[in-house]
């Protein structure tokens, strides 16, 4: 295929993407344009990662094509919307998968550093009956089990118990146990094919899974560790945040321990909308049919609101914030995000 055509059809898809999103309800019915860009992010999040940066560029550089004003700005946001952009979210020019691998490593240098000068028998509010030690050892063990997976491209489930994990002789050698594995991780994955298959907890049984994962529960548990040291989390970068987000409401009908309990919520056909003011990205979830489906920008008349940064939504997911910290905004029914965030605990 020419490179002029493939301009053609992105620029096509992206414009017919914008007035799908931007159509009133009179000119085209909410259900119809939700269903429509669900379906067609779910062929693009079937693309190589290649693929998708490939895409990424042809559709900016359509945007760019046009006049400034609203629309190219709409245009522009098409990328973020189908989940190509990623590797941007580090503020890196490399691939996709090697800036996740490089942020687990930083992500867990800066965990360790809190380890490091902290008291190990600190409680962990996020984690009951957690202390800082704990959760070391659990992030630790987390990094060692995916490489495992990745080292051994292993077809089925594999116990983390069944890992070899080296556990440090006591808390004081922690943080240099957490890096070590970090180290180890990363670098196994930066030397595999993105592409390759690999038994995953989640929605993409292939390698590629991995950096996210490890990195998104790296994330969470470096604010973990924040809150019960410093009693505030740090700043977490937007684009990854928003990243982070998706990568939770991908995997989630696959976790059973969220699955059961939403298909039992009883709330079919209502929805819950998530908007970020720092990025303006915008998650829709739509619940009933035994579970829930999401999408990337508005749909549905919404049931509830709630607005924040993409990290505090992200650690309210998560449940490391409470839906009543003043850093929220809520519009609707609340009873509905509440239903939702008792469901999801994990």
């Amino acid at each position: 295929m020419s490179e002029a055509l493939l301009s053609a059809l992105a620029e096509a898809l992206a414009g017919l993407v914008t007035a799908v999103e931007t159509s009133d309800e009179d000119v085209l019915d909410p259900d119809t344009a939700v269903k429509w860009l669900e379906s067609t992010g779910h062929t693009l999040a079937g693309l190589t990662e290649a693929d998708r940066r490939t895409l990424d560029g042809l559709f900016r550089a359509a945007a760019l094509r046009a006049p400034e004003g609203a629309r190219r700005d709409e245009l522009l946001r098409v990328s973020e919307g189908f989940g190509l952009t990623f590797g941007l979210a580090f503020g890196l020019t490399e691939d996709p998968h090697t800036a996740a691998c490089d942020a687990v490593l930083d992500h867990t240098r800066r965990l360790a550093a809190v380890v490091r000068d902290a008291d190990p028998a600190t409680p962990v509010p996020g984690c009951p009956d957690w202390t800082l030690a704990d959760l070391a050892r659990h992030v630790g063990t987390v990094h060692r089990w995916a490489e495992h997976l990745v080292r051994t491209r292993a077809a089925t489930r594999v116990l983390a118990e069944d890992v070899p994990l080296d556990p440090p002789a006591g808390p004081a050698a922690y943080a240099d146990w957490l890096v070590a594995g970090a180290e180890r991780f990363a670098a196994t994955a930066r030397g595999a094919d993105p592409d390759a298959p690999v038994w995953s907890p989640g929605a993409d049984p292939h390698v590629r899974h991995y950096p996210r994962h490890v990195l998104f529960e790296t994330l969470v548990h470096l604010a973990d560790a924040e809150l019960a040291v410093d009693g505030k989390a740090g700043p977490l970068d937007p684009a990854t945040a928003t990243a982070a987000v998706d990568h939770f409401l991908t995997d989630a009908p696959y976790i059973a321990r969220i699955a059961e309990p939403v298909s039992r919520l009883g709330r079919d056909g209502t929805v819950l909308r998530l908007v970020a003011r720092d990025t303006g990205a915008v998650r829709t979830l739509v619940l009933g049919g035994g579970g829930f489906t999401w999408t990337r920008g508005s749909g549905a008349e919404p049931t509830a609101v709630v607005e924040a940064d993409a990290g505090e939504l992200l650690l309210l997911l998560h449940r490391r914030y409470g839906a009543d910290d003043p850093c929220f905004t809520h519009t609707g029914d609340r009873g509905l995000l509440d239903d939702w965030l008792a469901a999801t605990a994990l």
